[in-house]
């Protein structure tokens, strides 16, 4: 669609076509007869195909859906509006500030970088410690069944707790905040990427994220707390930056300046970073994720600010578990935050301990790219399960719980039990507490159960004792394959179901156990610990799926606080992302496909070069433009019956200052779908045409005013005398917007589109004259998508090899 970030719009999609609407058709006959003559002679070479020259086979319009899966809710998606609207009213607030006032503007970014780190670092131990509690009594009272030899009735309380849990969670997702479902990273990347998220980072999001997380998690579920925490900070930032939820909110004038998208979206990465650190006590790690993985726009100022934001979450997690240790927190005492300190673990490796590290890297990468491709079919079931309705999503979510929980109960029951090793304390072996890497659970005094010790506990401990050093006995390879093939299946049906949920945790476990199956088999012929390999595992895998490599890197080492580590991770992590690319994209990105996000790649594809903008805006819908000085009927009729965002303003016959007296068409510039509202709705209309001064029109509006989008067209009311009034446009228009030439390329005009955070990108004529017009069409981000493109040109993509053998 023209202008594709569209809006909701209860009047026909029809384009209004007058004097001021021009479509492009310089070109139509010459595409019309090349395409006869292509008939006739075959058809050509498209990977040779010439700039110059149009290319063929359009088949039909170039459009596209703007529905999208946000969270678990279908919504109408558009962009935002990252660029700088340069209109007058923006320079005159500019030039009107002190600085006194730019001072105040930057110390209210800092002072809300503090507010982020500080409350995602309280959120994040409140969850850790209701998590820690529930889970901790619930297998406490379980496990006292089992050594009462009551194992059905271990079962039964097991298996009513997880469902209670589960039911909780996902009963706040379906009906309270069904944007709060799975772990919210794949939308703050697109948002991150431009694309509005409706009711994404809402106050009922933050709540059932919270809430549905310390259900979901303390039900036992394969899935981790760690994503939600990501979407759980970018909703504090939301939050913080627009002063409050959309009916309670801060309206002061000094905070307002926020409340735009260029600085929602810097805070937003603050929020994620500070998740990504509250998730691993990963400052560092999670400035890099931030960067590496959700982030399409950066700057330095943003790299100090989220650092900042990173290092009050650690600062406040630290202060909890120096108070939790003393045991004031119930069951949480040194557990609740993922923390593999191996400092005190000498690291030795020889050259031939490279082989079964790069075995590893080559193993994650395959599984990495297989895991995708499996997880990939199963959310495609799922969507059609949940299409059934809000009752079919709690009954999948509650399947899903049964199922994990008898797997979990009823696995360690078929493994034998293992005799202590003699040089164990005998508080460290056979336990039947909550912690411990040897739990005795069904096994009698003395011995342990090794699969107990791994499914019966929460995942946090299990990360603990799978990755536990100088335990090269303690797992059986039969244990462990069991464990790895247990958390495959519970991995691939867990995520997708109606509850808050993360994959780092699930990969992390997974690969953890073919680490160290890969260690134990190695045996005598390695020098490195068992618990590394699993370390290893685990990074490997996360590379394969996630595609992650300087943050994982970085959040690893500050997980195992090791630096001995930092070459074989390297390496384990270069070989995990280059094998995994060869298969399929990122999981993150095989979500953002399937939900239907327009996420732009930063790498155009090859073909892109091979087609021009202006062959794109020949096949768009006709433009619709406005007179800087327009009827309000007109601007009336065109917000109802178009859906466009951006409008550009012609103003025809005037006088080139440096000609004598020559008159032409002149491209003003670029207005808003907002901004019109906004017009209307402050009724600032003029009883002749003519243009306005520049102290009329401060005294009606400010530039933060027409920043905020909660303005709605619906609730504009005009009188049908007001229809004949006019509105003089020059003031609210966009003087500078990018402009590309007719014969760019698209590929070229993508990597300036995504770099610069545009939403639109007028294309010019390569020639000025008389009767030329000024503009030809608007590319927007739906128009620059592969996807879209090749359903206009179905052979642009065909490699050259097939287009010789036809």
């Amino acid at each position: 669609m023209e202008a594709a970030e569209e809006v909701p719009s209860n009047g026909s999609s029809s384009n209004i076509l007058d004097d001021s609407t021009f479509v492009h058709s310089s070109e139509r006959a010459t595409l019309q007869s090349l395409e006869a003559e292509a008939v006739g002679n075959g058809e050509p070479d498209v990977e040779s195909n010439s700039l110059h020259q149009p290319l063929l086979k359009r088949n039909r319009t170039l459009s596209a859906s703007h529905l999208a899966m946000v969270g678990a809710k279908v919504s109408y998606i558009e962009s935002l509006d990252y660029e700088i609207n340069e209109n007058d009213l923006f320079k005159q607030d500019w030039r009107s500030r002190s600085k006194t006032q730019r001072l105040q503007y930057v110390f209210l970014k800092w002072k809300l970088a503090f507010m982020i780190g500080l409350l995602t670092g309280l959120i994040a131990t409140v969850i850790n410690l209701a998590v820690e509690n529930i889970a901790g009594y619930k297998l406490l009272l379980v496990s006292g069944y089992v050594q009462q030899e009551r194992y059905m009735m271990g079962l039964i309380t097991l298996t009513g707790a997880n469902f209670l849990l589960t039911l909780v969670a996902t009963v706040l997702v379906v009906f309270f905040a069904p944007t709060a479902a799975g772990p919210g990273i794949p939308e703050i990347k697109a948002y991150l990427n431009g694309i509005d998220t409706p009711n994404m980072y809402g106050a009922p999001t933050l709540f059932v994220k919270i809430i549905g997380s310390i259900g979901a998690v303390s039900a036992g579920l394969d899935l981790g707390k760690e994503g939600p925490l990501v979407h759980i900070g970018s909703c504090i930032a939301s939050l913080l930056g627009q002063g409050g939820t959309e009916k309670y909110r801060v309206k002061w004038k000094w905070y307002r300046i926020m409340n735009n998208d260029r600085d929602r979206r810097d805070l937003i990465t603050c929020g994620a970073s500070s998740g990504v650190c509250a998730a691993f006590r990963s400052p560092v790690g999670g400035v890099l994720f931030a960067l590496e993985e959700v982030a399409t726009w950066w700057r330095s100022a943003l790299l100090w600010r989220t650092f900042f934001s990173t290092a009050v979450v650690v600062v406040v997690l630290r202060a909890f578990i120096e108070y939790c240790s003393s045991g004031q927190c119930g069951l949480f005492g040194d557990g609740g935050l993922i923390m593999f300190d191996v400092s005190n673990v000498t690291v030795r490796y020889r050259l031939m301990d490279i082989i079964p590290v790069a075995l590893i890297g080559l193993i994650g990468g395959v599984l990495g790219s297989l895991y995708n491709y499996v997880l990939h079919k199963v959310l495609r079931l799922y969507s059609l399960i949940n299409e059934r309705g809000k009752l079919a999503k709690i009954l999948l979510s509650l399947s899903v719980s049964i199922f994990t929980s008898v797997c979990m109960y009823g696995l360690p029951f078929f493994v034998s039990c293992t005799k202590c090793d003699p040089s164990l304390p005998s508080s460290h072996c056979s336990t039947t507490g909550r912690t411990g890497n040897y739990k005795r659970f069904n096994c009698p005094e003395g011995y342990y159960n090794d699969l107990g010790s791994l499914l019966f506990s929460t995942n946090d401990d299990a990360v603990r004792n799978i990755f536990s050093t100088n335990t090269a006995g303690e797992f059986h390879p039969a244990s462990l394959i069991i464990y790895f093939v247990l958390y495959c299946i519970l991995g691939l049906f867990t995520f997708g179901i109606a509850v808050p949920s993360g994959l780092f945790l699930p990969i992390i476990l997974m690969g953890s156990a073919y680490g160290r199956l890969l260690g134990i088999a190695m045996g005598s012929y390695t020098s490195i610990d068992m618990g590394l390999y699993a370390v290893l595992g685990a990074a490997s895998l996360m590379a394969g799926s996630m595609r992650m490599t300087v943050s994982l890197c970085v959040i690893f080492l500050e997980l195992t606080n090791n630096l001995l580590l930092l070459p074989v991770t390297m390496l384990v992590l270069l070989i995990a992302k280059t094998v995994g690319d060869c298969f399929n994209p990122s999981i993150y990105d095989i979500i953002l496909e399937l939900k239907g996000l327009p996420f732009l790649d930063a790498n155009p594809e090859p073909w892109m070069r091979n087609i021009t903008v202006g062959e794109l805006a020949d096949v768009k819908p006709p433009l619709v433009s406005l007179r800087g000085v327009e009827k309000v009927s007109h601007i009336v009729d065109v917000l109802k019956n178009t859906t466009h965002h951006g409008f550009p303003v012609i103003d025809d016959d005037v006088t080139i200052p440096t000609s004598d007296g020559t008159k032409a068409r002149e491209l003003h510039g670029l207005i808003l779908r907002t901004h019109l509202v906004a017009v209307l709705k402050k009724k600032w209309f003029l009883e002749q045409p003519r243009r306005t001064e520049e102290c009329e029109v401060r005294g009606k509006f400010s530039w933060v005013e027409l920043a905020e989008r909660d303005i709605n067209f619906e609730q504009v009311a005009i009188s049908k005398s007001e229809m004949e009034m006019y509105v003089d446009l020059h003031p609210f228009t966009n003087k500078t917007p990018y402009t590309v030439v007719e014969d760019m390329s698209v590929a070229k005009a993508m990597v300036l589109f995504r770099q610069v955070a545009l939403r639109h990108l007028l294309i010019v004529p390569k020639y000025q004259g008389a009767g030329i017009y000024p503009v030809i069409g608007i590319l927007t981000r739906q128009d620059l998508r592969a996807h879209n493109i090749k359903t206009v040109f179905p052979h642009i993509a065909r490699p050259k090899g097939r287009e010789k053998q036809k």
